[in-house]
């Protein structure tokens, strides 16, 4: 049955990602300009121009251009970048590196400390920590995160000197120094994630605590603490696993801020970079392993919200 149940899921991922390449194609149409002319200059004759589009295969139609960068897609092969010659494929890579590499730890923030305000405010409910935690999950979604990027370089970077305003090192040549170059980056994007977490945690425990079979393990002696956590968690943690899967898409489509404001050389920064230059072949590569990643995260979350729920049926 959960072999069928995979296989359903999974032809839903197709069409997804056929319509995926038309979008990401269409990035081609929305950039201002001619890559030709922003290549060659605009004091470049016409001839020069006409010899170039027709190297790039923009003299083609825009289905036949969108057939070819498909096949070459297919096998890997996502062309290269128009100003520095640069493999796109090979370059998106390497630069995912950060970029996930952030995010995780975003996630790591988001999820301990909403667990932390969730589980405190139910276990302290109309205390001061319950209403910490209850203007903590308003506030971090209300304030932008480029805003309190901005508020933290100023404080930790500028006036205290803790922690460095740009860079980044990879946990594999340094585990101490990456915590230092990307605490400030996660924070802030976690901080909207925590918030998440914090409201949808605390009311999916509020409405598992009022059950009918959590009052029967009260009625027989166990402590709040122990019931929650044997009985509650479990149950409340499921529609959080589904705010998770949301947050990581999220905080990609963030990584773009956050990357140029603490100049990290990851795939947001590539991103701006390739839309002032005008490198649609990067751009496209950039945006197509972004919205692949939120894909596979979303068709995971979906699995495992199968089968930690018995209430879903495998058909």
């Amino acid at each position: 049955m959960f072999v069928q149940f995979f296989l359903r899921r999974l032809m839903y991922v197709i069409p997804m990602l056929i319509i995926t390449t038309l979008i990401v194609f269409s990035l081609i149409l929305l950039i201002p300009g001619d890559p030709a002319v922003a290549l060659l200059g605009e004091n470049a004759t016409e001839e020069k121009i006409a010899a170039l589009r027709s190297q790039l295969g923009l003299d083609q139609s825009i289905l036949a251009q969108y057939w070819n960068w498909l096949g070459n897609a297919v096998q890997g092969d996502l062309g290269r970048s128009l100003f520095t010659g640069e493999n796109v494929s090979q370059t998106v890579i390497s630069r995912l590196g950060v970029t996930f590499q952030v995010v995780l730890l975003a996630m790591f923030f988001s999820f301990i400390f909403g667990s932390v305000f969730a589980l405190t405010s139910v276990l302290k409910p109309n205390s001061f920590l319950d209403y910490i935690a209850r203007f903590f999950g308003v506030l971090g979604t209300a304030i932008p995160n480029f805003w309190l990027a901005m508020i933290l370089v100023v404080i930790f970077s500028v006036q205290l000197g803790w922690l460095p305003a740009t860079g980044f090192i990879s946990v594999t040549q340094s585990p101490v120094d990456f915590f230092k170059s990307s605490l400030l980056p996660s924070f802030c994007l976690g901080a909207f994630g925590a918030a998440q977490i914090t409201r949808q945690l605390r009311s999916s425990l509020i409405e598992v605590m009022e059950s009918e079979y959590i009052r029967t393990a009260f009625s027989k002696g166990l402590l709040k603490w122990s019931v929650m956590w044997k009985h509650g968690i479990r149950n409340a943690l499921l529609p959080v696993i589904t705010t998770i899967g949301l947050l990581f898409g999220n905080m990609l489509g963030a990584t773009v801020v956050m990357e140029t404001v603490f100049a990290l050389p990851g795939m947001g920064q590539l991103a701006v970079h390739s839309i002032l230059q005008r490198d649609f072949p990067m751009l496209q590569g950039v945006v197509l392993i972004m919205v692949l990643m939120i894909i596979v995260i979303n068709f995971i979350t979906d699995i495992i919200y199968g089968l930690l729920d018995p209430r879903i049926e495998f058909k």
